[in-house]
C-alpha cells in the first residue's frame, strides 16, 4: 500500500543541449523520463514517501523505457497501463537561461491519455494522499478520471495535492483553462500555484488576495513558488515568504516538481503525527517550506527532470551545507 499516489502524465522529455535557442535550432536534445505527476512521484519517493504511480502510456519504444524507471525507483506502478491505440506523449524543451522553458508537445491522445476504467477507487482510497495536476483536465476522459480519484480520495479523508500546471499551447480556449484549473482547487488540501500561473489562475498578482480566493475554496495551504525570489505562503491563521538557496542552474525544467515532492512528504510525515497542514505550526510550515526550496535549487543544477530529483542525503547535505 502506497502512502502516496500521483496521477496523471508520464512522457519522455527531450531537452535541448544548447541554452537560449528555439527547439527548431537546438543542435541535438538529451531524453529524459519526465511529466510533471511522475516527476511528483518520484520526488517523494526519493525523500522517503512510499508513492504509487497512476497514468496510461503507449505501446511502443518508450513505454518500457519509462515504466522501468519509476519501478527502479521503487514506485508502484500497478496503476500504470499501456494503451495499444496511443502513443506515449513526447515533449521537447527549449531550455532558458531565465528559467522560463518552452514546451512543444508531441501526443494523438493527450499528454495524460487516462480513462476512468484505469482508477481504482479501492486503491486510491486505500493511500494516505492523492496527487494530480492539471494536464489531465485537459480531455474529457482524463478529466472524468482525475474526478473519479478526487471523489474517492476526498470519500476516503486524503491529503489532496494540486499544482496547476499551465502549458498554454495544450489549450484551444483560454477562458477554458482557467475555468478546468480553477476546478482543480475544490476539495484540494495543499496548492502550489507558481508565480507565472498565478495571475492567470486567480486574477491578480496580489498574493494575499489570490490566496483568500484559494483558502476560500476549502484549502488549508496555498503556496506560491517563486523561483529565484523563493516562495509564499497562507494557511487561514497566518502567512508569510520562505527566502529561496543560490545554486549554479544547469536547467529548470523538475524544480517545481522536486518542491512539490519535499512538500508532500513531509505533510506526510506531519500527517503520520496526526497533524494536517492546517494545524501546522508557523515554525513547522517554515522547516517545511525551506525544505521544499532546496529540493527545487537542487534540481536546477543537473539537466532533465526526474534525474536531476534530489535524494534525501543529499538534500539533507546541502541544508547542513546552508545552516543558518
Amino acid at each position: 500500500m502506497s502512502d502516496l499516489i500521483c496521477l496523471g502524465e508520464l512522457l519522455i522529455d527531450f531537452c535541448a543541449t544548447a541554452v537560449d535557442v528555439p527547439v527548431g535550432e537546438a543542435p541535438g536534445f538529451d531524453k529524459a523520463p519526465g511529466g510533471a505527476p511522475a516527476n511528483v512521484a518520484v520526488a517523494a519517493r526519493r525523500l522517503g514517501a512510499s508513492v504509487g504511480f497512476v497514468g496510461a502510456v503507449g505501446d511502443d519504444p518508450f513505454d518500457a523505457f519509462l515504466a522501468d524507471v519509476l519501478a527502479a525507483e521503487g514506485i508502484d506502478t500497478a496503476g500504470l497501463v499501456r494503451l495499444a491505440d496511443v502513443k506515449t506523449p513526447l515533449a521537447f524543451v527549449a531550455r532558458r537561461s531565465d528559467g522560463a522553458g518552452d514546451f512543444f508537445f508531441y501526443h494523438d491522445a493527450g499528454l495524460a491519455p487516462l480513462t476512468p476504467d484505469v482508477v481504482d477507487p479501492a486503491a486510491i482510497a486505500s493511500a494516505t494522499a492523492l496527487h494530480f495536476g492539471s494536464i489531465s483536465r485537459i480531455e474529457p476522459a482524463a478529466r472524468e478520471a482525475t474526478d473519479k480519484a478526487r471523489r474517492a480520495a476526498t470519500e476516503a479523508g486524503l491529503l489532496i495535492g494540486y499544482d496547476p500546471n499551465y502549458r498554454p499551447r495544450l489549450w484551444s480556449d483560454e477562458a477554458e483553462a482557467r475555468r478546468r484549473l480553477r476546478e482543480g482547487f475544490d476539495g484540494a488540501t495543499v496548492v502550489k500555484v507558481s508565480e507565472q500561473e498565478w495571475a492567470f489562475c486567480l486574477g491578480t498578482d496580489d498574493f494575499a488576495a489570490g490566496a483568500r480566493q484559494v483558502l476560500d475554496a476549502g484549502v488549508e495551504l496555498v503556496v506560491r513558488s517563486e523561483g529565484a525570489a523563493g516562495a509564499r505562503f497562507a494557511t487561514r491563521r497566518f502567512a508569510g515568504h520562505i527566502d529561496a538557496f543560490e545554486v549554479e542552474p544547469v536547467e529548470f525544467t523538475g524544480a517545481g516538481d522536486a518542491f512539490v515532492g519535499s512538500l508532500l512528504a513531509d505533510l506526510l510525515a506531519a500527517r503520520a503525527d496526526g497533524a494536517t497542514p492546517a494545524d501546522l505550526a508557523e515554525a513547522d510550515l517554515r522547516r517545511i517550506l525551506r525544505r521544499a526550496n532546496a529540493a527545487g535549487a537542487l534540481a536546477t543544477t543537473r539537466a532533465g527532470a526526474i534525474p536531476a530529483l534530489p535524494t534525501r542525503e543529499q538534500l539533507d547535505g546541502f541544508l547542513a551545507d546552508h545552516a543558518r
